[in-house]
């Protein structure tokens, strides 16, 4: 099996990462099905990464769609410890602008029906989400943003909703309301399986337009969007690049213990075959 240290997971905008060397692709075969699309493992600014188009390249899974599980259990096959994940967004704030980056230290679920835990069957486990971002990924994203001469807004609430569809005005004002910052569809569930994984995640939310609470919403058009989209893509290509360079090699957080103090169930009643399943996770844990 092919391996790689950091994973990037694009999104709207971001199918494919530039400067990557020695470039192949990988299908990952997963107890939870198929990824969305095959992981591209390369060289990156001298690190080994796997890049993973989050709906597939030519945009094909709607956010509900996504299998998420099979997405994090992948690049946790392929031995990654740090995920960026990027994320087009909508502002919920006047100062985020549209090109701007966002680094979301929260999230706030308005999902359902998502399946967001690889465990279950038999196995209980309960991990701490206090603080959801790994501070370590969040502080070199951060810095490279301020390298990369691109705005970047540190800490803040991803509020994740449904989809497809986007808000309707009275819920992007009651988002507001509430103090969440920006909105999109996907990286709440990334971020818990992240953890359930034991890997390092943090969120690179590039903003493209300001939701429909704006009162200048009506005046966006989606030839601006499809732009900022574009730009924000490039923005992210060099914040990466940055970032993979700028990773530590080791790891200090706390991430990599997630569940270390989580597993509930009596390792003598896990059934085998959930223990077979899940034996990547915490096979560590259940010895």
């Amino acid at each position: 099996m092919a391996k790689a240290e950091i994973g990037i997971i694009g999104g709207s905008g971001l199918y494919s990462m530039a400067g990557l060397e020695r470039g192949r692709e990988v299908r990952v075969a997963t107890p939870f099905g198929k990824p969305s699309d095959a992981y591209v493992l390369g060289v990156l600014e001298g690190r080994e990464v796997a890049f993973l188009a989050r709906h597939g390249r030519g945009h094909v899974f709607m956010p509900s769609e996504i299998n998420f599980r099979a997405n994090l259990y992948g690049l946790k096959k392929l031995g990654v410890t740090r995920i960026i994940s990027v994320s087009a967004v909508g502002s919920l704030r006047e100062d985020m602008r549209p090109l701007d980056v966002v680094l979301p230290s929260q999230f706030f679920d308005r999902t359902h029906d998502r399946v967001s835990t690889f465990f279950g069957n038999g196995l209980v486990a309960h991990i701490s989400f206090a603080d959801p971002v790994c501070p370590v990924v969040a502080d070199v994203l951060a810095k490279s943003c301020a390298s990369s001469s691109v705005n970047c807004h540190r800490g803040g609430t991803y509020v994740c909703m449904q989809g497809p569809a986007f808000s309707t005005q009275a819920e992007s004002n009651a988002y507001r309301a509430w103090g969440m910052d920006v909105i999109g569809m996907t990286n709440l569930q990334e971020a818990k399986l992240a953890r359930e994984a034991e890997i390092c995640y943090a969120t690179l939310a590039m903003v493209t337009d300001y939701d429909c609470w704006h009162p200048d919403h009506d005046a966006v058009t989606v030839e601006q969007i499809i732009d900022f989209l574009n730009r924000n893509a490039q923005n992210a290509q060099k914040i990466i690049r940055t970032a993979v360079r700028q990773m530590p090699k080791e790891r200090h957080c706390k991430c990599g213990s997630a569940l270390a103090h989580a597993i509930l169930t009596d390792p003598k009643k896990v059934p085998p075959k959930t223990k077979k399943r899940l034996v990547l996770l915490v096979g560590k844990y259940l010895r």
